[in-house]
């Protein structure tokens, strides 16, 4: 089931291209997880019918309570990181044997087709992350990988927008700046165009993933390549803290991000993130 929030409501694709706009009232589709559930949309009466092309469309969910962004989950990120260290000196670092982690703010996530703006104070090495993004479902703590996969409420695309200064100072120690605040910048988590229901894909999907930057291609890999399954990272997170509906777990990012080519977002720039199954994820950059 492809589940969208658009602007009038909650709407279901039954037919290609055209939503069902569902008798539902709820905001959005984290609103939906955390009350009846999904099987509530699968059975929703529908108010009226919208082309996909007409509907404004908001992120699935609106505010999430918390936001898990995953390091350094693919191979060829993973190199590339360690290879940057190289090139500084730093050939003591090991990668991570369980999955690197970061909470941040649920206040950062963006409508797709959205703007990211470019904050005052963080403006000159603004970064992108294509990502696919897990949406709990059902409430999880302390699951078994074999238990995780019927807490996912469903999948949509991410783009784990970082300024990659304030994260600099964080790694090499400063007190005043963090990880979690450099990815927590409002607009910096475009999600969406939809949700796509977790029945919907195999337990370890193999989607193809890629990222453009006013067309050009700078990220691609397939999620067959995570270090860490989708399973593997909900019962590795639901140790640490319980994961709730419409919680988002961010899986990683393939080689290829802005900070090792230098290449960072300035306005008027079009990020586009493409994930098999899912659809495409739009962004423009422009000053806050």
């Amino acid at each position: 089931m492809r589940l969208y929030a658009t602007t009038v409501g909650i709407a279901r694709e039954d037919r290609p291209g055209l939503l069902s706009v569902l008798d539902l009232p709820y905001r959005d589709i984290g609103e939906l997880l955390a009350g009846p559930g999904l099987e509530r949309a699968r059975n929703a009466a529908t108010r009226l019918e919208l082309p996909l092309a007409d509907a404004s469309l908001r992120a699935p969910v609106a505010r999430p309570g918390k936001v898990v962004i995953v390091g350094l989950n693919y191979p060829s990120h993973a190199e590339e990181a360690l290879a940057a260290f190289a090139a500084l000196g730093r050939t003591d670092i090991d990668l991570p044997t369980e999955p690197s982690m970061q909470v941040t703010a649920g206040s950062s996530v963006a409508d797709p087709g959205g703007l990211i703006l470019l904050p005052p104070v963080a403006a000159d090495e603004v970064d992108y992350e294509g990502e696919v993004a897990v949406v709990i479902g059902r409430a999880a703590t302390s699951v078994s990988a074999e238990q995780a996969w019927a807490h996912v409420g469903g999948l949509t695309i991410a783009n784990d927008v970082s300024a990659r200064d304030i994260q600099r100072r964080a790694m090499l120690g400063d007190a005043v700046a963090s990880i979690g605040v450099a990815k927590s910048f409002d607009t910096f988590t475009p999600l969406g165009p939809c949700l796509v229901t977790a029945d919907e894909f195999t337990l370890e999907p193999d989607l193809s993933i890629r990222t453009r930057v006013n067309g050009e291609l700078r990220q691609e890999d397939r999620t067959s390549s995570f270090i860490h399954t989708i399973p593997e990272l909900i019962a590795h997170l639901s140790r640490y803290q319980t994961l709730h509906p419409g919680d988002v777990i961010c899986t990683g990012t393939p080689r290829g991000a802005g900070v090792f080519s230098g290449q960072f977002l300035r306005p008027g720039d079009l990020v586009e993130i493409e994930v098999e199954g899912i659809g495409v994820l739009t962004s423009l950059v422009a000053s806050a």
